[in-house]
């Protein structure tokens, strides 16, 4: 069986920096795989889809509200209302109109999640994501006129190719806009974004091993 928190501690002594954030990437997998990083005092969790978290992580969050819970996959503006509260972060953000649609939440819920907003690194057509030339009003805008606690940057960089020049453009774009968080590097090539600046490592299959 896989053990999933020596996976973990491996990786926490392979990074070495108390800066970065290791994102446990739960998503697919039950709880019973998740239970020992928990019991471990680990706190930062991922998951990518808002109605898999509900079932799996509203009880839990009760009794251990120290938990962190991350989206890190794409939100609609449909779910919105129930991603709030459930979600300390949010690393998905990528239009006004989610942008809208949290502030209007983030008011009824009188919560405010901590939020990353989603570069198209690499200039892709089929990903998500704001184009670099398009960050600063956008930025202005979600701050200014939507109150969104913006933190940071995130972004999944092109998958045939090497990452770090990617990571390194998104360090530079952050500092722009003196955000201090970014959330880049999954399993693959988490080494190469923490080198890079990262501060929020996204990682599944090398913790939880493969997905079935």
């Amino acid at each position: 069986m896989h053990n999933s928190l020596n996976s973990l501690t491996s990786i926490q002594s392979e990074i070495n920096s108390e800066k970065v954030n290791i994102i446990a990437v739960s998503k697919t997998f039950p709880i019973s795989n998740i239970l020992p990083l928990i019991n471990a005092n680990h706190i930062h969790f991922g998951e990518n889809k808002v109605q898999e978290a509900l079932e799996k992580w509203t009880e839990i969050k009760k009794d251990l509200p120290n938990i962190k819970l991350h989206l890190i996959g794409n939100l609609q503006t449909n779910k919105v209302k129930f991603a709030l509260p459930l979600f300390d972060y949010i690393h998905s953000l990528d239009s006004l109109k989610l942008a809208k649609k949290i502030s209007d939440e983030q008011i009824k819920k009188n919560f405010r999640p901590k939020i990353f907003i989603q570069i198209n690194i690499g200039n892709e057509d089929q990903k998500n994501g704001i184009n670099k030339e398009d960050l600063e009003p956008f930025y202005k805008k979600c701050t200014e006129e939507f109150n969104l606690n913006i933190i940071g940057l995130m972004c999944l960089p092109p998958f045939n190719k090497n990452s770090q020049p990617f990571f390194l453009e998104m360090k530079r774009i952050s500092q722009t806009l003196n955000l201090n968080e970014l959330s880049m590097g999954m399993s693959n090539d988490y080494m190469e974004a923490v080198s890079s600046g990262a501060t929020y490592v996204r990682i599944g299959s090398k913790i939880f091993g493969e997905r079935g």
